[in-house]
């Protein structure tokens, strides 16, 4: 019988990299916290028309990525394809503004996208999301990217390199656009269908775009900066401005559109060479606007997202990850097997990490076991020592013995094990 294997696009996460996951999740939370974010769970199925209407329906992402059906009773319904929609519309539901004038939110969990999958871009990624309502002070910006790379590297990333970038806003972009429209007439034949479409329906995007010879083709176009209106280029002096307060190094790269149509002001991007080619790790900005036109108040937004599977790719493999048990308790012999059992477990409800094999092996077996699990140390108890009411408790990595009567056995690890 021919096997099962998972669609393409789509990712077990296996122990180890699970364990990774854990981690970066930890030290998120950990990071955010101290900013005075706090966690919200959003349901991974959203009606269509959010996305539509946050995303743009001109954007690949809706055109081309979201996993879109109708269901029952005829209502279409996505599995989301980022998260920022799904918590302005929790945001909006619960009418969370009228609670706190400054709203810090983050949420984790799976994405979907129906993109070519590659080094670490899957189908179904898992993202780490962040947005904060109600603030538009370019303080706030800086605050946001300076707790991203923060975060970053307290995860363990390095060599990493800050883009930014100002995309204006309702009064200035449009100017740009016209201005790009008209620089892209008459290279049409130049362009990648894709493009040939964008001109006028979303011109932006032409710079998003990774084809060699749409690339070529605007090296000399005109640039966002160029066109801000007064009001945007001071809130962007004063974005860089707080980012140098803050020793944060980055660079302005003016041809960073995003890929969302609903980003206003600052944007930003975080790069890794470890990724290779398609190397960005978290990227985000500023929405202001958004919120109202998905029916909420009208309130400022700014925030970002990190691709899980792209982080953990760029961790350097340091064997930090590797699963450790604190203890493997070896036995030999019947009751020395009952005696170890309730041991074991009693350790486990004391908070410590202990293993036993239930088989009949030998003590080289059973301790060749204690080191493929990464046990701190091993307890062996024969039913010799059983008679003898004591245990022998070896340190795995110095090879240290000593004899511990068994009375004092679950009390004396507890001790040594915490206080290692």
């Amino acid at each position: 019988m021919e096997k099962i294997t998972a669609i393409r696009g789509f990712k077990d996460i296996l122990p180890e990299d699970a364990r990774r996951f854990w981690e970066v999740e930890s030290i998120a939370r950990q990071v955010f916290n101290s900013f005075g974010f706090q966690e919200i769970r959003t349901p991974i199925m959203e009606k269509t028309e959010l996305f539509q209407r946050s995303i743009g329906e001109t954007t690949d992402i809706v055109e081309k990525e979201m996993y879109t059906f109708a269901d029952r009773d005829n209502e279409f319904l996505t599995l989301r394809p980022e998260a920022t929609a799904s918590v302005i519309r929790a945001y909006i539901e619960h009418n969370m503004s009228a609670a706190e004038q400054i709203t810090k939110l983050f949420t984790i969990g799976p994405m979907f996208r129906r993109e070519r999958p590659q080094k670490g871009r899957f189908r179904q990624f898992n993202q780490i999301d962040v947005e904060l309502f109600g603030e538009d002070k370019p303080q706030s910006d800086a605050e946001i990217i300076f707790m991203l790379m923060h975060f970053l590297t307290s995860a363990g990333l390095k060599d990493l390199q800050l883009e930014i970038n100002s995309l204006g806003c309702a009064s200035c972009r449009p100017v740009f656009s016209q201005a790009v429209i008209n620089f892209l007439k008459g290279s049409e034949k130049n362009l990648c269908p894709d493009c040939q479409r964008r001109i006028n329906t979303n011109p932006l995007r032409v710079f998003d775009c990774k084809v060699e010879t749409c690339a070529d083709t605007i090296a000399n176009a005109p640039t966002i900066l160029d066109f801000l209106c007064a009001d945007c280029e001071s809130h962007f002096a004063q974005v860089q401005s707080f980012l140098k307060d803050l020793r944060i190094s980055f660079a302005i790269n003016p041809r960073m559109v995003r890929g969302l149509d609903y980003y206003t002001k600052t944007a930003f991007e975080v790069k890794s060479n470890a990724l290779g080619a398609q190397n960005a790790v978290a990227g985000g900005g500023r929405y202001n606007g958004l919120v109202s036109s998905l029916g909420g108040p009208e309130v400022a937004g700014i925030g970002f997202g990190v691709g899980f599977e792209r982080l953990i790719v760029c961790l350097p493999e340091d064997g930090k990850n590797k699963f450790k048990t604190d203890l493997f308790i070896a036995t030999l012999g019947e009751q020395a097997q009952k005696f170890a059992f309730t041991l074991t477990n009693e350790l486990r409800r004391s908070g410590i990490s202990a293993e036993m094999d239930y088989a009949d092996k030998s003590l080289k077996s059973q301790l060749k076991r204690a080191d493929k699990l990464n046990s701190s140390f091993a307890v062996i108890i024969g039913d010799k020592e059983i008679s003898e009411k004591q245990a022998i408790l070896r340190n795995m990595k110095t090879k240290d013995q000593q004899t511990i009567p068994l009375d004092d056995l679950l009390k004396s690890i507890i001790k040594i094990i915490k206080e290692r």
